[in-house]
């Protein structure tokens, strides 16, 4: 009886110590999070109302996320915790014409201080009369031996008008930089232009290669039947055009006569024909068109592109890409993954959001899926109709099966 009484007492002594001195932690190892309070102005030229504001602001740090929603106003307030935040805004406004009309806006603020205030600019959204990027497959293929097939990789674009469009001299372009990395480079500015490191232009004399409404085209890292090469790959041999790095011979990419080749009109990649899609899918892509009195060879001469960051090192580091104005733009779309996404590569105009594959960085359940539009029903020819609201994370399918499994069927 005295050894029970002895063994509890003795528990009852070290657990009354165990709660003090949790108490102790709870009261002296805790640090408070400092929080500001942050108002958000939104302002844009041309506007009398903004009817409804969608806010997302994401701690670029902890990936924590808010979604707030203004309505008849054009100002935030709230409170923020200490951090580097990254803020979208997509709107519905009534321009001075009496238009209901899309909006959207981005801005970076570092919060440190007791209060922080904030001016966030809105731009119209951009839209055009032409070819829409309806699907990209970038991720490629593992083969039933396990290995990586770094080949079928592909863009469709589609005619979403009800006019007949002409493919000739569509600019596909592939961002300079990356959704996961932001070097807080300088100069930059995305509302103005979009940097790239490789531009293809497809050929054609303006009237050569036309696409009825509703229908699409295909362009290829290469044209041919890739499923003869391993069952998990695609048969791409009906492409429109195709991109073939002949000169990197470790791909092994041949070039198919029977399908026109782009012209590789700039890549900072090591071989000068080769244009290479990331496998994470973490960068943007747009296609465009030159305006009158532009050409592939003044492009080169007039928009060469040159900045600097300071790098991990402390030093700065100075490189040189292209730029396509922004004027220049049809459509576009940015990617990225969950735990890796920092920044948007388009100006909001083009893209307020973001799609991609893969829920985590480098998934291997990425392979073989695609990034694909949302339909939002068919015309009267039974062809898709589909959702362009200049956002991808609302108009994009994620992890999506590819529409060229099987094949190209138009």
């Amino acid at each position: 009886m005295k050894k029970n009484f002895l063994l509890l007492s003795l528990l009852g002594l070290t657990l009354t110590t165990s709660i003090i001195s949790c108490s102790k932690d709870d009261d002296f190892g805790f640090e408070q999070s400092q929080k500001s309070n942050v108002s958000m102005t939104f302002t844009g030229e041309n506007i009398t109302n903004y009817k409804t504001l969608e806010i997302e602001i994401l701690e670029t740090n902890t990936g924590s996320f808010i979604k707030k929603s203004v309505e008849n106003n054009n100002n935030l307030s709230l409170s923020l915790a200490y951090g580097s935040y990254k803020i979208t805004v997509n709107g519905t406004i009534i321009a001075n014409t009496g238009e209901t009309l899309t909006i959207a806006g981005s801005a970076n603020l570092d919060v440190n201080t007791s209060n922080s205030n904030i001016n966030i600019p809105l731009f119209f959204k951009q839209f055009s009369q032409d070819f829409i990027i309806e699907e990209v497959f970038y991720t490629g293929v593992k083969t039933p031996e396990g290995k990586n097939y770094n080949s079928s990789r592909y863009f469709k674009l589609v005619n979403n008008t009800d006019k007949i469009l002409y493919a000739d001299g569509l600019i596909i372009g592939q961002s300079e930089f990356l959704t996961s990395v932001n070097n807080n480079v300088s100069p930059h500015n995305p509302n103005d232009y979009f940097a790239v490191k490789g531009m293809m232009l497809l050929p054609g004399n303006g009237t050569q290669y036309p696409v009825e409404p509703g229908d699409f085209i295909v362009v290829a890292d290469n044209a041919i039947n890739h499923n003869a090469q391993t069952s998990t790959a695609f048969n791409l041999e009906k492409a429109d055009f195709e991109f073939p790095s002949i000169k990197n011979t470790t791909l092994a990419q041949v070039d198919n006569p029977s399908v026109p080749n782009v012209k590789v009109v700039y890549t900072s990649m090591a071989f000068d024909d080769m244009i290479y899609l990331h496998s994470s899918g973490v960068e943007a892509y747009v296609i465009a068109r030159f305006p009158a009195g532009e050409t592939d060879a003044s492009f080169l001469q007039n928009y060469k592109y040159s900045y600097s960051y300071t790098n991990a090192a402390g030093t700065t580091t100075n490189k040189s890409a292209y730029k396509i104005p922004n004027t220049w733009i049809l459509d576009g779309f940015n990617n990225s993954t969950s735990d890796k996404f920092l920044h948007i590569l388009t100006s909001t105009s083009i893209d307020s959001g973001w799609t991609g594959v893969g829920e985590f960085w480098n998934d291997p359940n990425r392979l073989g899926k695609s990034v694909r539009r949302k339909t939002l029903g068919k015309t009267n020819t039974g062809k898709n109709i589909y959702k362009d609201t200049n956002n991808s994370a609302e108009d994009f399918i994620r992890n999506a099966e590819p529409s060229l499994k099987n094949g190209i069927v138009h």
